[in-house]
């Protein structure tokens, strides 16, 4: 009986600790995306428009904005970054934005644990700040959006988009400093075939030293145990860019060979596509 007693106790005492769980109205979201080498992290609520009028209504002009709901939104950068010209140190900042009719203010703010909106003000912690001009589309978007698009090996776009409206952030990052780097390290150790293949390949999409991609990737193709379409179709690109079609379409046929045996149709289509330019 008393074992009994305890368990019903036990029972009560859960069920008024008990929690209701419902919804947030301006949920939390997380974007991670890499840009080159470098790691770009936001965490931001996304309060929905439910009918209202948001830019120059909800979002006031001419006051700053916690850019979202809630916390402040937090952006985060592995790397040192360029916008606008001017370096932003590697690291975590709130961002901050002074809506306009015609022209926005962005704040990268360096103290990132603010409830909304850091009490007082200090401009001593803005880490950046620039002003763009807002874009205006027909469309309607309900939830207020963060996102990365543009996306290049050394660059990309910030985007805030609510309602109507679309903030477009440019910013670069440190990529082929990174890639030299590794490069330059890797290869002066002991460098395997895939790292060959890779450098080489960075050559050819950066355009730089093709003769020396050219070398890179014959060397990576001698050393593999197995051939490769992949290199192969990438050692035709590069000798197609030092002007050798004739070696080109040698290379582009063995890997279309290869291609076929693996039943690879992406690299079948590509090197016919290759074949057929390189035999006009």
């Amino acid at each position: 009986m008393k074992n009994f007693l305890t368990l019903l106790l036990l029972i009560s005492c859960t069920g008024l600790n008990g929690q209701v769980l419902t919804p947030q109205p301006s949920p939390r979201a997380k974007v991670s995306q890499s840009v080159g080498l470098t790691k770009v992290e936001i965490d931001y609520s996304r309060p929905a428009a439910r009918g209202r009028k948001i830019i120059g209504n909800l979002v006031r002009f001419n006051e700053i904005w916690r850019t979202g709901a809630n916390k402040n939104t937090i952006v985060s950068f592995s790397d040192p970054v360029q916008i606008n010209g001017n370096t932003l140190p590697a690291g975590q900042y709130a961002l901050y934005t002074l809506p306009g009719e015609n022209k926005w203010k962005i704040y990268f703010y360096k103290s990132a644990n603010n409830w909304g909106l850091p009490k007082p003000w200090d401009e001593s912690k803005v880490a950046l700040s620039l002003i763009t001009n807002p874009y205006f589309f027909d469309y309607k978007i309900e939830n207020f959006t963060i996102s990365i698009s543009d996306i290049q090996s050394d660059a990309a776009h910030l985007n805030l988009i609510w309602e109507n409206t679309l903030i477009s952030i440019p910013f670069e990052v440190p990529t082929k400093v990174k890639t030299m780097e590794s490069i330059n390290e890797t290869m002066a150790g002991n460098p395997k075939p895939n790292d060959y293949y890779n450098a080489a390949l960075y050559f050819l999409q950066e355009k730089i030293d093709l003769n020396q991609a050219k070398d890179w990737m014959e060397t990576a193709i001698a050393r593999r145990d197995t051939p490769a379409f992949w290199m192969y179709y990438r050692h035709a690109l590069i000798l197609s860019e030092l002007n050798d079609n004739k070696a080109a379409l040698k290379f582009a046929k063995k890997s279309l060979a290869l291609a076929e045996e693996a039943q690879n149709k992406d690299y079948v289509i590509l090197n016919k596509e290759l074949i057929e330019q390189y035999s006009k």
